[in-house]
């Protein structure tokens, strides 16, 4: 392995364990959701309504890991959280690579 993959791949490493700062810190300063992370109900608390598209759109897609967490574990410490946000930051990456791996070899032709 290379230096520069070496390095790449450390860099990931210490995204996916700052994943949970997302959790952490909203959780210090009484802030609600983090940012950016907010669902149609958050949405319209903020603004006073739902937009069509935004609730239309809404049902569309059902994430695997809704919340970054097991199912049915919502509520839970913010230790068992923020692993779950790591779990899931480590399975992200993981289907990324596949893909990028995936798709490269489709893409690239052979010498």
């Amino acid at each position: 392995m290379s230096k520069t993959v070496k390095r790449l791949w450390i860099g990931v490493a210490i995204l996916i364990l700052l994943t949970p700062i997302g959790l952490i810190l909203p959780e210090l300063f009484k802030a609600g959701v983090a940012w950016g992370e907010w669902g149609i109900e958050e949405i319209e608390k903020m603004i006073g309504y739902i937009p069509d598209g935004m609730k239309r759109l809404s049902e569309l897609w059902r994430p695997l890991m809704p919340d970054y967490s097991f199912s049915g574990e919502e509520g839970r410490s913010l230790v068992f959280q923020s692993i779950a946000y790591i779990f899931s930051a480590i399975l992200g990456i993981i289907g990324v690579v596949i893909i990028v791996y995936l798709l490269g070899r489709l893409l690239i032709p052979k010498k």
